[in-house]
């Protein structure tokens, strides 16, 4: 089998979609290339954020529940996400920009933290695998100082031995460094690290819901025996439509999972130049729409923050 290519995608919880999209598009500058259901609950947004594409490796997404109220991460949690930058002049351009917007920064060699609007914590590194690029077009963002995909996730767990273990045995991480582990396969790598924590952790807006981790679809099935076989209980493959999915809890309490990264993508649906513009429903819930669509929070226009048409 080939090697997990590091993270698809993370994905968290907001109680206020129309803060969100301003934070994640105009000041983030990431594109919404999906603007969807959970449809686990398709009564509440399930908003897609990354490249130009919706690239795995790049996309954050986030559920809706208006109002929810604040949570915090503790053992069983993600704790903060890594994003990769190009240069430390691009962490120059970001600790200006987000000081200017009133958030706080903690500037380190190499690296940036920063927490949203909603309390969930953020880092900035430079770039140091050779994996491409996945940056999205923004006119307050320049190129060069783009967003660049996924770097690490850090995690809190009680245990630190078991959830190491799968990584290892189960799921074919190499640790780097100590509790640091990587997922490196044939299209790019991610890591994830971990902290011990016995604090309890309070699931809510600004906290991660799960993490997935990129498969390729012909080998999902072979990725769900060795995780029934490293004795967890994964869910069977369920069709997302845009890709496959199948969700486990680790030993340490987070939840993963494994989607595919050749699934049917964001453009299955929408042209590639108008992806995210309009409310997108998989087929099994289009018959819906009329039902579901009114009750959804409205959200401001992401196309003002983005240039008129690529680059020739």
């Amino acid at each position: 089998m080939r090697a997990i290519d590091g993270i698809h995608h993370i994905t968290l919880i907001t109680g206020d979609a129309r803060r969100n999209v301003d934070f994640y598009a105009r000041v983030l500058g990431l594109r919404l290339t999906k603007k969807t259901v959970n449809q686990d609950d398709p009564s509440v947004y399930h908003l897609f954020y990354a490249d130009e594409h919706g690239s795995p490796g790049a996309d954050i997404t986030f559920f809706e529940y208006p109002s929810a109220q604040p949570g915090r991460a503790g053992a069983g949690m993600i704790s903060r996400v890594v994003h990769r930058v190009g240069s430390d002049a691009a962490l120059d351009f970001w600790s200006e920009r987000l000081s200017s917007e009133g958030v706080e920064v903690v500037r380190e060699p190499g690296r940036l933290r920063f927490a949203d609007p909603e309390g969930m914590g953020h880092e900035l590194a430079v770039n140091q695998t050779g994996d491409e690029p996945l940056t999205a077009r923004s006119k307050e963002v320049p190129a060069e100082f783009a967003l660049q995909g996924f770097e690490a996730a850090h995690a809190l767990v009680a245990d630190l031995t078991p959830s190491e273990s799968l990584l290892g045995e189960a799921l074919g991480f190499s640790e780097l460094g100590e509790h640091d582990w990587q997922a490196r396969g044939e299209h790019r790598g991610g890591r994830i690290v971990f902290e011990q924590s016995n604090e309890r952790g309070i699931p809510g807006a600004g906290t991660v819901h799960h993490i997935a981790w990129s498969v390729d679809r012909a080998e999902q099935e072979q990725w769900r025996q060795r995780v029934t076989d490293a004795g967890l209980h994964p869910t069977p493959i369920i069709d997302r439509f845009y890709f496959e999915s199948v969700y486990f809890r680790e030993p340490g309490g987070i939840l993963y999972e494994l989607a595919t990264r050749d699934g049917a993508g964001f453009a299955a649906d929408e042209p590639p130049e108008a992806l995210g513009e309009k409310l997108a429903l998989p087929p099994r819930f289009e018959p819906l729409r009329a039902e579901i669509e009114p009750r959804l929070t409205p959200l401001p226009d992401t196309t003002q923050w983005r240039p008129a048409s690529a680059p020739g």
